[in-house]
């Protein structure tokens, strides 16, 4: 009886399995069109960013060009930058560091101004692949940047350019613009508990 009970399981797995297979199948048939994708990771918890660089590196793993547009972390010593200079990819990084350590508004936009502009030259340029905009979503928040101008700059970006933009609180007119959208969640944070962030695992 056991083998019996453990073929008709083997069946009804392979069953399911064939089943996922054709659904699966059917989708990448329908999937033909190549263009530049925009994706957004959004969300409170933890590991938005390292998502980002993880796709950046990706790229440059498949011989493709990258840019990095860092707001709000600053100066701050980043593990993903170090690696990923010595491979070419161009940061371009907003060096006022957070918002809440300047606590000075008109420094916080016009820093963001200029780091902006020159988001925008890599988002024009048709030799760059992908572009992570790290942390843009605080801000648009912040009203540092008019959103009008931002979406301009996605909308006319070079067809085959993908973009990914991190951060919490993306606006509802980013998210429906993206083609990919990802919320990270929070269950739990070791910040939390009291223990600090650590080179090499949080930054």
């Amino acid at each position: 009886m056991s083998e019996d009970r453990e073929q008709l399981k083997t069946q009804r797995h392979q069953q399911r399995q064939q089943k996922l297979k054709t659904a699966v199948d059917e989708k990448i048939a329908n999937a033909q069109e190549e263009r530049g994708v925009l994706m957004v990771i959004t969300g409170n918890g933890k590991g938005k960013s390292t998502a980002g660089f993880g796709t950046i590196t990706r790229a440059v793993g498949h011989n493709k060009s990258a840019a990095v547009v860092q707001f709000i972390k600053g100066g701050w010593e980043c593990g993903e930058r170090n690696v990923l200079q010595k491979l070419g990819v161009p940061f371009v990084v907003m060096n006022t560091g957070f918002t809440w350590e300047t606590q000075n508004r008109e420094q916080d936009k016009l820093a963001c101004e200029q780091t902006w502009l020159a988001a925008e030259k890599v988002l024009a340029d048709p030799n760059i692949d992908m572009v992570l905009l790290d942390e843009l979503t605080y801000m648009v928040a912040y009203d540092y940047l008019d959103l009008e101008r931002v979406l301009s700059a996605l909308k006319n970006r070079p067809a085959h350019q993908h973009v990914i933009i991190t951060g919490r609180g993306c606006h509802r007119a980013l998210v429906e613009l993206a083609d990919t959208v990802s919320e990270v969640q929070p269950i739990k944070h070791a910040f939390e508990a009291g223990v600090k962030a650590q080179a090499g695992f949080d930054y």
